[in-house]
């Protein structure tokens, strides 16, 4: 630690001694001094020692004690609370910052266009040179510097004292003076508190610079983006992220857990019930719950096996359920679980639906036909298919769930030949409303649909299994557009896995059952 020098003084006590070099604080000390500075040097460092072993007990009680702490319960309360309130909140800005990029975009085109007239005019003219090149480079170069810069757009959020207010705020250059705009949406104030910034950029899409590229083909690269954002706010009625009610605790045979649910049916109370497949049970889950209620299998008493789908016939309050495993169609009433009653038998059945007459009706997936069964019928009556597999209009090809509407028109999702049919009363063929076009991932195509519903307008909504994604379509239309869904396989709140059955509660919200991600999602309808 220390060398001896000739009389020096001390560090301490100031006389000239014969002192020692501390090599650590670089001061002399006598003899006796040196040590007592030894001594304090060795206490810090056993205090050291103790705050480390302290640290260390401390650590390991953490650990210990990570999922039951208190605080992890406040943010478990605090994220059933508020979840909902902030997807709402997070929407509003949503299409408030759709609707500035528009607009910062249509700014941008029509100043492209004007340039792309100049360029086409100079083209004609045959008469381009260094000077004209130099303009029209400096006039793109600074229309893309406006594009990838101008806008400042922020995300920034205000605090009061029980609420956090966020806003978007957004001015550039020739739009700012002449439309100041401010969206603001209200979320719940949260008692957890992190450090970070208040402004958040959003990033516009860049357009590829590359001085060698011919302008008029860089002009061209801006309209694939431009035609995305008018479908996208134009099309979009639902919100797009799915909030879940049922399920999305993996997949398992818990009462918070479903595995591999296939269609749903809600009630007045937006109760949920939930054919559970590989469950073998249908799960009433009520408004808000975060767990189910088995209501009919789940046991050897009333055994059910792979249970597809489920409806409900109000004038008997009765549920009656797809039990595929077994090959029939039972009817379970609400109030005698216990009971049960066995309507149609030997079918391998798929989906089922009933009109306003109760007339109960059946896709037979095995025979490529859906037939109706009214009270007491031993056979059922054919309605659909029957002409053995096939892609005509009048043959059916694996259909899956169907639905009639108030006109006893019925609509078939022909699984195999990924299209719906519509066949009308009494009719002896179909009519393709949508896909048809073989299999594929465009707007004009299905793959594999599953579940469809008919709204009160008469659009038709699909389950697009094979590609994750809702789609709807209208009346007249060729092709049909996105409603939820779309983004690629995941299991994030704006994607599907899988999707299979579909309903809409007494509001027109709309509820997807996520096969493959074991949950119901709720889409909350936009209002306008």
């Amino acid at each position: 630690m220390a060398t001896a020098n000739n009389k020096i003084q001390c560090f301490v006590c100031n006389t000239e001694k014969n002192t020692y070099n501390c090599k650590g604080c670089s001061n002399e000390f006598c003899f006796p001094h040196l040590t007592e500075h030894r001594q304090v040097v060795d206490k810090q460092l056993d205090e050291i020692i103790n705050g480390h072993g302290q640290l260390q007990q401390t650590i390991i009680q953490q650990k210990q004690n990570s999922h039951n702490s208190s605080l992890i319960e406040q943010i478990n309360q605090w994220e059933t609370n508020s979840v909902h309130q902030i997807q709402q909140t997070a929407e509003e800005c949503r299409k408030t910052l759709i609707k500035l990029t528009q607009t910062l975009i249509d700014d941008v085109e029509k100043k492209f266009i004007k340039l792309s007239e100049k360029l086409k005019e100079i083209g004609e003219e045959d008469e381009c040179n260094e000077i004209d090149l130099n303009n029209s480079q400096l006039k793109l170069t600074q229309i893309t510097e406006e594009f990838l810069q101008s806008s400042n757009t922020s995300i920034k959020e205000d605090s009061q004292e029980f609420i956090k207010r966020i806003s978007v705020i957004s001015s550039f250059d020739s739009y700012q003076s002449n439309h100041p705009t401010t969206s603001t949406a209200t979320i719940l104030k949260n008692s957890i508190t992190t450090s970070y910034k208040n402004y958040f950029p959003i990033s516009i899409p860049a357009i590829p610079w590359n001085p060698i590229t011919p302008l008029y083909k860089m002009l061209t690269q801006v309209q694939p983006l431009i035609k995305q954002q008018e479908i996208q706010t134009k099309e979009n009625q639902f919100q797009q992220f799915g909030i879940a009610v049922a399920g999305g605790n993996g997949q398992g045979d818990k009462l918070n857990q479903l595995y591999w649910p296939q269609e749903i049916f809600i009630d007045n109370d937006k109760s949920i019930y939930v054919a559970d497949y590989e469950n073998h049970r249908i799960v009433k889950w009520k408004l808000n719950s975060n767990t189910g209620q088995i209501i009919a299998g789940g046991n050897q008493n009333n055994p059910l096996n792979y249970p597809r789908d489920i409806i409900f016939n109000s004038e008997n309050n009765s549920f009656i359920i797809s039990d595929k495993g077994n090959k029939r169609v039972i009817r379970y009433f609400d109030q005698n679980q216990t009971d049960q009653q066995i309507l149609v038998s030997n079918i391998d059945c798929f989906g089922i639906t009933i009109d306003q007459n109760g007339f109960i009706y059946v896709s037979d997936f095995e025979n490529h036909e859906v037939r109706r069964w009214k009270q007491g019928d031993v056979v059922g009556e054919l309605v659909a298919g029957g002409n053995g597999k096939g892609d005509h209009l009048n043959q059916l090809n694996g259909p899956s769930f169907i639905f009639i509407d108030k006109d006893y028109s019925l609509y078939i999702s022909d699984r195999e030949n990924h299209r719906v049919m519509k066949w009308e009363k009494d009719a002896k063929e179909g009519i393709i409303v949508a896909g048809g076009n073989d299999y594929g991932n465009s707007l004009k195509q299905l793959s594999h649909p599953r579940g469809v519903i008919v709204d009160h307008l008469g659009q038709i909504y699909v389950a697009d299994q094979g590609n994750h994604r809702v789609m709807r379509w209208c009346k007249g239309n060729d092709e049909g557009e996105i409603v939820v869904g779309g983004n690629g396989n995941g299991n994030q709140s704006d994607q599907l896995n899988g999707p299979a059955g579909l309903s809409f509660d007494n509001e027109a919200n709309l509820y997807v059952v996520d096969q493959g991600n074991h949950r119901i999602q709720k889409y909350e309808k936009i209002l306008n």
